[in-house]
């Protein structure tokens, strides 16, 4: 087969990966030459991975299947006129008002139509909103081909499970959802799909598929709202939320009655939400409900939930307000270091990373703000270093928002050495609360006691 990967990112670059590693397989990538990502093409057509964090196997599957010939990378989108097979990529955002940014994939699907033969299998695998398959995907493909979905192409939503630093591992160990807009559509799909996944792979329609990767993304959103709401109440009530936690999850996985099974899984709070995923899809979940549903209300827990998590990064700042306060500081005076800027820990990816926010909150109402991310080289207009000591000496207050490996193995005694003022703020519950306030600190954290017990 020929297959076609359209856009290199986390997700279409393992994709790509795998599939041309499949005997018979040959694959193209297809990466604009914009100038943010065309450093990709070249670098993926020297065997070169193009994601930098650690990724288990990738870098070396990538070099394998560079020197095998079955992987290339172009802007041409003339790759399309030979493919069997054609899988989207591309990002799906949402603006400040919600609303799901289609313009890339649009001008994808146009350049598709314009190009593919018949009997193409066209595969989507952006998180778009329900319904985006049936009402905005096939009518592009249709009016730009001149073809007849269902008939002269098929044509379906499949999404991915991927997690930085697990990309491997969860696209091929892991169940896949496969929705066609035919049944025909959906059996291409599940064969496609099985030379990769060794996982189940199950049938399904193209709508059902849809809501299913929105719902699985909103539900983990919900349950770190929910766990983050119980954090506020901790800190209000002078207890550890992370005691709470463990307690509360003590519970037993009992499998001798499923239906009375008393497990639970409380989430961790923290800092904030980040990924391309969690701080969108309940917003394209709530895009598809008002735009093709037959009913229309607002799904409260769903949207309360969102704006909770967005929330945390100014309760950081509150909280950073508050701890300065205790060493008679005002924020204007303060040097303030932010500790963490990828939104995943011992990753780089930056994407909607909570650190973005609770930066542009501060800067300008402080008298010196620099962060700090042994991953992360620059991001935005954030002033990044990835010298340690550089970020901390004569800082006032440590604001700490990944829980990177480094930050781990900090110890308060080295900090108190070169901060200018003791003060730290955790929203990653990565310090000890008690040995700090022992050393002097002025200490705030999410879901922490003021004070510690005793």
């Amino acid at each position: 087969m020929n297959i076609v990967v359209v856009g290199m990112g986390y997700v279409g670059t393992p994709v790509a990966a795998l599939f041309a590693d499949v005997p018979g397989f040959k694959v193209a990538g297809i990466q604009r030459r914009s100038p943010r990502s065309a450093w990709k093409i070249d670098a993926l057509n020297e065997g070169r991975s193009v994601i930098e964090a650690e990724e288990p196997g990738l870098p070396e599957l990538i070099k394998r299947v560079h020197d095998k010939g079955t992987f290339r990378v172009t802007d041409d989108v003339a790759a399309y006129r030979d493919a069997d097979a054609i899988i989207i990529a591309v990002q799906t955002p949402v603006d400040e008002n919600h609303v799901p940014q289609y313009e890339s994939l649009r001008q994808v699907l146009a350049d598709i139509g314009d190009n593919m033969k018949k009997g193409t299998l066209v595969c989507l695998e952006s998180t778009v909103a329900p319904g985006t398959t049936d009402h905005m995907v096939k009518p592009i493909l249709e009016k730009h081909s001149g073809l007849k979905a269902g008939k002269d192409f098929g044509l379906l939503f499949s999404y991915e499970r991927v997690m930085v630093g697990r990309l491997l591992h969860n696209l091929t160990m892991y169940d896949r959802i496969v929705g066609g807009i035919d049944p025909e559509s959906t059996r291409r799909g599940i064969q496609l799909y099985s030379h990769i996944v060794k996982a189940n792979l199950h049938p399904t329609d193209a709508l059902t598929a849809e809501v299913a990767k929105v719902t699985e993304n909103a539900y983990r959103d919900v349950n770190i709202a929910f766990a983050n709401e119980v954090a506020l109440i901790c800190e209000s009530l002078n207890v550890n939320v992370h005691d709470v936690r463990r307690f509360v999850n003590s519970l037993p996985n009992d499998n001798s009655n499923p239906s009375a099974n008393p497990y639970r899984n409380m989430h961790t709070p923290g800092a904030g939400v980040g990924g391309h995923c969690l701080p969108k899809d309940s917003w394209l979940l709530v895009y598809g409900l008002e735009t093709y549903g037959s009913t229309k209300f607002v799904p409260e827990i769903i949207t309360g939930s969102r704006y909770l998590n967005d929330s945390m990064p100014q309760h950081m700042m509150d909280l950073t307000r508050e701890a300065l306060k205790e060493k008679n500081l005002k924020l204007r005076d303060a040097k303030i270091t932010i500790l963490g800027v990828a939104f995943l820990e011992n990753s780089d990816d930056t994407r909607n990373t909570p650190a973005e926010p609770l930066y542009s909150i501060l800067k300008g109402k402080c008298r010196g703000l620099i962060a700090h991310d042994p991953y992360v080289k620059e991001y935005e207009d954030m002033k990044i270093t990835q010298n340690l000591e550089e970020a901390v000496e004569g800082s006032d207050c440590l604001i700490l928002v990944t829980r990177h490996r480094e930050y781990q193995s900090i110890r308060p005694e080295w900090l108190k050495t070169h901060m200018r003022i003791p003060v730290i703020v955790d929203g990653r519950n990565v310090f000890d609360l008690e040995k700090c306030l022992r050393l002097g600190f002025s200490f705030r954290g999410v879901g922490l006691p003021r004070k510690a017990p005793g």
